[in-house]
């Protein structure tokens, strides 16, 4: 069974990936959050630069701070931003 997700990319993310937002269909193996970074990474080219596992990123599910070992479920809303920092 197929489950269809939103990504959203925010700030530097989405600059990077020029795109702010796609709908993606998600293999069966693919259950969470760290998992959908990785299927990206997995694209290569910037998606690998922008996501890379070392780089500072932020997380979301479904409009909350989350981990990688989130769960994703079908019409969820994962999102990637970098660190706010304030001064």
């Amino acid at each position: 069974m197929t489950r269809t997700i939103r990504l959203r990319f925010f700030a530097s993310v989405r600059e990077a990936v020029g795109i702010a937002q796609e709908e993606l269909a998600l293999p069966d193996e693919v259950r969470t959050v760290g998992q959908v970074r990785s299927l990206l990474v997995a694209r290569g080219g910037v998606w690998a630069d922008a996501l890379a596992e070392g780089r500072a990123l932020r997380m979301a599910y479904n409009q909350q701070m989350t981990g990688a070992d989130t769960p994703v479920g079908e019409g969820g809303e994962v999102a990637f931003f970098p660190p706010v920092t304030g001064g």
